[in-house]
């Protein structure tokens, strides 16, 4: 493996510190959105997670629902750490987080969903390394947020090259420390989402793999039980605005990236970029997308990477599926 340089261009300090920024907003966001006095029977605001780049994202670069609070996550376990915390009555992950939530018995209920997004989220590896396939890659440093979509990803590609994770070394590394980690050298490949995932396409850097035909990359919406039960006017509300917001920009693509790359502080090109692949409807939850994260779950605890047992199934609550049909 190359050795790390102990100096970056100054376009890489930038982007490296932007990232940090980042991850810092998020941290903060956890305890500057409230606690668990203000679980979800409060009369206070809705208070809505998001992350960066996901589909609520539009909603509140649009400002469209004024009438909500919003607290930046960095990650999907970040957000679900906020719902075990209280802090937060609804907010949107992929499909991993709450798998590793339910396992770590957070309550949440699964309230929403979206189309597939598998083109979402790739292997990055560096052009100049000579890997052709993920089997290459045996032997090697794999970098990835734990918990986060992309761990279902690297599974999915362990099975599909009949590897297994004794077949490889995963290292854990935010978002925020994983692009540094790649660039310097200091990982082969990085497992990562967007809008991470078209920020880190640069001339050099080869996608070796994505999830088609491996995995959905679903978005996910997730509620606190209180606020399901407490707050289901203003949940539904706020759902069909957050409905309206996702159609308008799959009609808008070119009004959608200007208006979210200056709240995502990343440039037009690559947002579009990103949006083109990773936007898709929103869609109900369904026994079908209970069973999805049930064979998820499974393979998990299978693998000994969460304790079991643990039932998603119970978890999919379709009250609010009307405004997604």
């Amino acid at each position: 493996m190359p050795t790390p340089s102990t100096s970056r261009p100054p376009h890489r300090r930038l982007l490296t510190a932007a990232l940090t920024t980042v991850a810092l907003l998020a941290t903060v966001a956890v305890s500057a959105c409230g606690g668990p006095a203000d679980a979800g029977g409060s009369k206070g605001k809705l208070r809505v997670g998001y992350q960066r780049f996901g589909g609520l994202s539009l909603v509140k670069a649009r400002g469209a629902a004024p009438d909500v609070q919003w607290s930046l996550f960095e990650s999907g376990p970040a957000l679900t750490e906020a719902l075990k915390a209280g802090s937060i009555d609804i907010g949107q992950v992929g499909e991993a987080p709450p798998v590793f939530a339910a396992a770590g018995k957070i309550p949440f209920s699964i309230i929403g969903t979206s189309a597939p997004i598998p083109q979402g989220e790739a292997v990055l590896v560096k052009a100049d390394r000579g890997y052709r396939t993920f089997a290459d890659l045996k032997g090697r440093t794999i970098a990835l947020n734990k918990g986060s979509n992309v761990h279902w990803l690297l599974v999915r590609l362990l099975e599909a090259n009949n590897m297994t994770l004794k077949d490889i070394q995963v290292k854990y590394l935010k978002p925020a420390e994983g692009r540094p980690a790649f660039d310097g050298g200091q990982i082969d490949a990085w497992v990562i989402w967007d809008p991470y995932f078209a920020l880190a396409e640069q001339p050099g850097v080869q996608v070796l793999a994505d999830a088609t035909g491996l995995a959905s990359n679903r978005e996910y919406v997730l509620a606190a039980p209180q606020a399901v039960d407490k707050r289901s006017d203003e949940i539904r509300a706020f759902l069909q605005r957050y409905r309206e917001v996702t159609d308008w920009g799959i009609t808008h693509p070119e009004e959608r990236a200007s208006t979210l790359a200056p709240e995502l502080k990343i440039p037009q090109d690559v947002t579009s970029r990103a949006l083109a692949r990773s936007a898709k409807p929103l869609a109900p939850v369904s026994p079908a997308i209970g069973d999805e994260l049930q064979a998820i779950t499974d393979s998990f605890i299978a693998l000994e990477l969460i304790p079991g047992p643990v039932d998603l199934r119970a978890r999919v609550d379709d009250r609010f599926s009307a405004v997604f049909q």
